[in-house]
């Protein structure tokens, strides 16, 4: 039976992230018309790629793929962090909604870099199995001067 939970909410770090994204674009609303194509898309942009790339991850195969792609998520996050402090100290993002997204923000790289360990380990552990069948190891033809 297929799981019916969609994809994009099957991790932990997967649905912090999404809750971040939704959080950003709300406190984003109220952010200056002059910085739409600035600031609020950047901070925008790096929250939804956070979580864009924990679901594209989860589809590839295999874990070191995923890892990747978890790896990138990382990088949105940290993204986001620069962004979000940014734009209080420009006075942009008020105090309130600083410390109503700060906690969110912490928990999704949390969840998010717990999870990248988790695929870290896996794939070692997959390219530490031994491959199928017989080892074979190349031989070299006797040498013709011996």
């Amino acid at each position: 039976m297929p799981d019916p939970q969609p994809t994009f909410r099957r991790f932990d770090a997967s649905k912090a992230c999404y809750d971040l994204a939704l959080a950003v674009f709300q406190a984003t609303k109220s952010w200056p018309v002059e910085e739409r194509f600035g600031l609020t898309s950047q901070v925008r942009r790096a929250a939804f790629s956070a979580v864009a790339n924990i679901v594209e991850g989860a589809a590839k195969k295999g874990p070191k793929e995923f890892r990747r792609y978890l790896d990138i998520s990382l990088g949105s996050l940290s993204e986001l962090e620069l962004g979000l402090s940014f734009s209080k100290d420009c006075g942009i993002l008020s105090i309130e909604e600083w410390e109503r997204l700060s906690p969110l923000l912490i928990r999704a790289g949390q969840l998010t870099g717990g999870l990248a360990r988790a695929m870290r380990r896996r794939a070692q552990l997959s390219s530490d199995k031994p491959a199928l069948g017989p080892s074979r190891r190349a031989v070299e033809p006797p040498s013709r001067l011996s």
